[in-house]
């Protein structure tokens, strides 16, 4: 840690004199380098680190501390092109590796590493690559091991939180949109489990949410996504039925007295297609609406009815519409190839040893 201080102050040094240029020069590389070298050195001993030797609690209390300091703060005050992915992933592993026992670090974390590297990454959809993907690895890691922590921050930044995660959904790269997709899914998740932060969240949170969803979701450029936009409006929509969000999602101020928030949200969702797609008639929008609602869906079936109402849409109607059907297609090839192979199973030696499973 003593050589990762100094080679920091050094290279902030040459990097005030000199600007973003500095960054450039064989000997900050080199530099960065030993950076580099130091925080793999520590995300290896966090993770082969383990009882009895080395029990969570105490890699947490005795290791974690030292640790923040140097890393964290030369990470926020480095300029862009200075700062090293390997401190998310570092502490991606952290979070990973001693779960709820540094529930209490991740706000200092995040204030630390949050702000600044979402201001990297979403100047464009092109810079920063490897920051992009290890930030929402960081961001996932929290969501699933040190939830609490995401409502311990303050509210700016837990709103900076969902909008990562939108922005992540809208993202043109596959693997960045899927993610962003997947730890919406399971924030919702871990939000429903906790009633105590539950209703906030959807007071706050839970309109735009659906509104973002259906934008990924009517756009071409997101087919690949499907699976996941219907995954998740089914249970936001159904949330919504079975009356679990308790607080208005609309203004009581402005609406009707004895409004409920699934006529609220009913009449909403209809007003947003309507405008939206001005070739869908407004019967087609009741029945689809209607059929958002219906708790006996399954998710299957619920899929079939997006994919039916996407179809119908001017802007899908002369498209390739195969990327809607990835999921039953990716099914129905790997069940053809178990299907071949075990065929070729039957047949004594016509299969190489390479393919034998050793494990029947």
């Amino acid at each position: 840690l003593n050589v990762y201080k100094v080679y920091s102050e050094r290279i902030s040094a040459a990097v005030l004199q000199q600007g973003q240029i500095a960054t450039q020069m064989s000997l900050v590389r080199t530099m960065r380098s030993a950076k580099k070298e130091v925080l793999r050195l520590l995300n290896v001993f966090i993770q082969r680190s383990g009882p009895p030797e080395a029990e969570p609690r105490a890699v947490a209390q005795g290791f974690i501390p030292p640790v923040l300091d140097p890393i964290l703060g030369d990470y926020q005050r480095n300029i862009a092109g200075a700062r090293d992915p390997e401190v998310l992933l570092l502490f991606t592993t952290v979070v990973e590796k001693l779960k709820s026992h540094v529930v209490d670090d991740v706000p200092r974390i995040m204030e630390s590493t949050f702000e600044c590297t979402l201001q990297m990454i979403t100047v464009n959809f092109e810079d920063f690559p490897e920051h992009r993907i290890r930030f929402y690895e960081f961001l996932r890691a929290i969501n699933q091991h040190c939830f609490p922590a995401l409502f311990n921050i303050p509210a700016a930044h837990q709103k900076l939180v969902i909008d990562a995660v939108v922005w992540a959904m809208k993202h043109t790269e596959r693997n960045i949109a899927d993610t962003g997709l997947e730890i919406l899914h399971e924030l919702l998740l871990n939000v429903g489990r906790t009633p105590d932060i539950a209703q906030g969240f959807y007071q706050q949170y839970l309109l735009a949410l659906i509104q973002d969803v259906f934008a990924v979701l009517t756009d071409r450029l997101h087919k690949s996504g499907f699976r996941m936009h219907s995954t998740l409006l089914r249970h936001m929509f159904h949330l919504v039925q079975m009356n679990q969000v308790t607080v208005p999602l609309f203004d009581p101020s402005t609406t009707p007295g004895g409004q409920s928030n699934p006529v609220f949200l009913r009449n909403h969702i209809s007003n947003l297609l309507i405008t939206s797609f001005p070739n869908v008639t407004k019967t087609q929008v009741e029945s689809f609406v209607d059929g958002m609602f219906n708790l006996k869906m399954d998710l299957p079936t619920f899929k079939t009815h997006l994919r039916d109402f996407l179809i119908q849409l001017k802007e899908f109607s002369a498209e390739d519409n195969s990327g809607l059907y990835s999921e039953e297609q990716e099914m129905a090839a790997r069940q053809r190839d178990e299907a071949a192979q075990a065929q070729r199973s039957a047949v004594p030696g016509i299969l190489k040893p390479s393919e034998i499973d050793n494990d029947l």
